[in-house]
């Protein structure tokens, strides 16, 4: 499985997202620092944010495979630059979450991620579980991507636990 690396603004949803990609039960839980996870770094908003910390976000995408640009469906602006996926020499996708919330204005987000280089756009919902199945599947492409890892018999995918998806959330 290829390890994915979350980048976005406070609030876009990147913990809820590595919560529902684990199979948790969701909760509100402010990322304080990076959360480095088998297959998913998890990083603050607050890096994405002010350009004193975007260093520590172009460190650790060199440990990731795939860097994950997220966009909440309501968000009243873009923080991401035109073109800013030809700085990475990784993967680069485009992550639309919130995609089931009443102001959603995905059609914006989606020319925001295709400015920003994004070729690939996922649509997420982390409540209700749509469009997850698409990005683990994606995911899961090339599964002999090195992982770090040197023990080939584990089991690093957070889809080898069944979504444990709670529709009751606050």
């Amino acid at each position: 499985m290829k390890k994915l690396i979350l980048m976005g603004r406070v609030a876009a949803g990147k913990t809820t997202l590595t919560q529902a990609l684990k199979g948790e039960q969701l909760h509100y839980c402010k990322t304080q620092y990076i959360n480095y996870y088998d297959t998913i770094i998890d990083t603050p908003g607050e890096y994405t944010e002010v350009h004193a910390l975007g260093a520590a976000l172009a460190i650790y995408s060199y440990e990731a495979d795939v860097v994950g640009i997220v966009i909440s469906a309501n968000e009243p602006f873009c923080v991401f630059p035109p073109a800013c996926t030809a700085m990475v020499n990784r993967e680069v996708i485009g992550i639309v979450t919130g995609i089931d919330k009443p102001d959603a204005n995905v059609p914006q987000v989606t020319r925001w991620l295709k400015l920003c280089g994004c070729e690939k756009i996922f649509y997420i919902s982390s409540y209700t579980g749509e469009g997850l199945e698409d990005i683990i599947a994606y995911l899961r492409e090339d599964s002999d991507i090195h992982t770090g890892h040197s023990d080939s018999s584990r089991t690093d995918s957070p889809a080898e636990v069944s979504p444990g998806i709670s529709p009751d959330h606050e």
